[in-house]
Parts: C-alpha cells; structure tokens; sequence
C-alpha cells in the first residue's frame, strides 16, 4: 500500500480501486483474509459508501492536494504555466462531470482513475487523452513532490 505522504495522488487512485474491489467482491470471504481490505469495508459500510462515493480519509487527502494545488498557483510560475496549458482540457473534463461543484484535482484524480479502467478493459483512448492524461499526471507528480517534501521535512 502506498502511503500518502510518498505520493498522495497515487495513494488517492489506489483507495479508489481499493473502494471498487469491495464494492465488486463484497460478499466474497477473501475480503475478510486482508486486514487492510477488512478495515476499509467496515470504514465504506459506517460512512454509507458501499453503494458510491470515497470514505472520508480519501475525501481529505483530495483536499489536501486542493490545498497544494492552490499554494502552488500562488507560489511556483512554471506549475501555473503548465497548469494554464491545461485549462481548455481541464473545461472540457469540467463540463463533463454530473457534480459542478468538484474540485480541479477530483476532477483530475477521476480523470486519470476512468483512463486506467478504460486501460483494463483493453479500449481504445485517443491521442487526445493520452496527451491530456500526460499533461494531468506531469501536474499531479508535481503536486505529490510538494506534497510529500512538506510532509517529510525533519520537524525542528
């Protein structure tokens, strides 16, 4: 399992998957052999997410990179460069979504979950996704360096 602190994207997509594998094997006993799936079924059926949804520790680690995302804007000229590059893929992704209020990295994060299913279920992707999903990842590889050299730095 990937910790959030060594890249909370990647931690983000993982407790996706991790949410859908039970939601697909909810009843089958294997679930209840790993202590980490165990935990994560019982977090999914208290919070009322068996159905859809993200438990709430994911929830918060897609705000945190919110957070990073909005200092980084604020704070580093070449991630708003890049990220400007991508606001016409990022307003046909927006306009897309059923849920307006989401946030540019949910928006991101399911962008690049739905290319990985896309990815398993062997279908085609167009060069223009390909290129967006190597222009979201770049950003969020960013974000996640941030992220973590903030979250690891030796504490004084």
């Amino acid at each position: 399992m990937i910790k959030k602190s060594d890249n909370i994207a990647e931690y983000i997509l993982q407790m996706w998957q991790m949410e859908d594998l039970i939601r697909a094997f909810r009843n089958d006993e294997a679930l209840s052999q790993n202590a980490f799936l165990q935990e994560l079924r019982t977090m999914m059926e208290r919070e009322g997410k068996m159905e859809k949804g993200h438990v709430q520790v994911t929830e918060v680690a897609v705000e945190e990179m919110q957070e990073m995302h909005m200092l980084l804007m604020q704070q580093d000229a070449a991630y708003k460069g890049a990220w400007m590059q991508l606001m016409p893929s990022m307003t046909v992704l927006k306009a897309k979504t059923d849920r307006p209020t989401m946030s540019d990295m949910e928006i991101c994060l399911t962008f690049l979950y739905d290319i990985m299913l896309l990815r398993l279920q062997k279908k085609d992707i167009s060069a223009e996704m390909t290129a967006t999903q190597q222009q979201v990842s770049s950003l969020l590889r960013h974000i996640a360096l941030a992220y973590h050299a903030e979250h690891t730095a030796p504490q004084e």
